[in-house]
C-alpha cells in the first residue's frame, strides 16, 4: 500500500473511504446524491473541485466521488482509489448518447461490455482488447436491486469514445461489428483498471439524448434527474463491509 494522500485525493485515512465507491462524470452530481440520500456524511476530498463524500445508506456505508470527464480522468481517480485507498468495487453513474431506438431518453442501461479504439488498456497494462467486460457478479447484485425497485434496467454494450465532438464517427462499425448500443467516455478505462487490479467495476447509464429522435435533455437535469441509477446503485451500500 503506497502512501496516502495520494497527488489527486485529499483524504489520509484509508477507513473514510468505503469498499464500495458510486462514480459519476460530475462531482455536483456526487454532491447531489451526498445530500439528497445519504446520511452522516463526510466529504474525504475537494482537490480540484472532485468531491468526495462517505455516508450512511440504510445503515451501511457507502462512497461517492465524481470522476471528471474522459477516460485518462476516470483512469486516475479509479486507479487510485483501488490501489491505494484499497477500494473494491466501483459503479460508474453516468450519462450517455442512444445509438439505437431500443434505448429511449431516461432509461437507465446495465453496461456489460465497452468497446473503445482508445489505447488507454493498452498502454497503461499492455491489455490489447478493444472490448472489455464489467462484473458480472456486481451486474447480478444490480439486476437483483433494479427488480426490487421496480426499474426496468436494460443491458447494453457501449461505445466508449476518446472524443465528444467527431466529424468521422463510423457508427456502422460501432453499431455493427462492435454491437455498441450507446456511446460515453470512461467505463473502458474503469474496467481497465480494474482488471490490472484485481478488482470489480461496473457502470449504470442513463440515456441523455440520442441520435436516433435527436432528443436531449439540459445539464441541469442530468445533474439532478437521474435517479433511478443511483438508487439501483445506491442498493450495493447493503453489502458493504467498511
Amino acid at each position: 500500500m503506497s502512501k496516502i494522500p495520494t497527488p489527486h485525493i485529499s483524504c489520509a485515512d484509508i477507513n473514510m473511504i468505503a469498499k464500495v465507491v458510486l462514480m459519476p462524470g460530475d462531482p455536483l452530481r456526487a454532491k447531489f446524491i451526498a445530500d439528497n440520500f445519504l446520511t452522516d456524511v463526510i466529504e474525504f476530498n475537494n482537490i480540484r473541485g472532485m468531491y468526495g463524500y462517505t455516508g450512511k445508506y440504510k445503515g451501511k456505508w457507502i462512497s461517492v466521488m465524481g470522476s471528471g470527464m474522459g477516460m485518462p480522468s476516470i483512469g486516475i481517480y479509479s486507479y487510485e482509489l483501488y490501489k491505494f485507498y484499497d477500494v473494491d468495487v466501483i459503479i460508474r453513474i453516468g450519462s450517455a448518447g442512444s445509438y439505437v431506438s431500443r434505448l429511449n431518453v431516461y432509461d437507465t442501461v446495465l453496461i456489460t461490455e465497452a468497446y473503445s479504439e482508445s489505447t488507454f488498456a493498452k498502454t497503461a497494462f499492455n491489455i490489447r482488447s478493444k472490448k472489455l467486460k464489467s462484473s458480472k457478479a456486481i451486474n447480478n447484485k444490480l439486476i437483483k436491486a433494479a427488480n426490487k425497485l421496480n426499474i426496468e434496467l436494460k443491458p447494453a454494450i457501449c461505445h466508449s469514445s476518446d472524443v465528444f465532438y467527431s466529424d468521422i464517427t463510423d457508427l456502422d462499425t460501432i453499431c455493427g461489428k462492435y454491437g455498441c448500443e450507446c456511446v460515453e467516455m470512461e467505463s473502458f478505462a474503469l474496467f481497465a483498471n480494474a482488471k490490472a487490479c484485481g478488482k470489480k467495476a461496473s457502470c449504470l447509464l442513463t440515456i441523455s439524448d440520442s441520435f436516433v429522435t435527436h432528443e436531449v435533455t439540459s445539464a441541469l437535469e442530468r445533474q439532478n434527474s437521474f435517479t433511478n441509477m443511483m438508487k439501483i446503485a445506491l442498493e450495493l451500500a447493503t453489502t458493504n463491509k467498511r
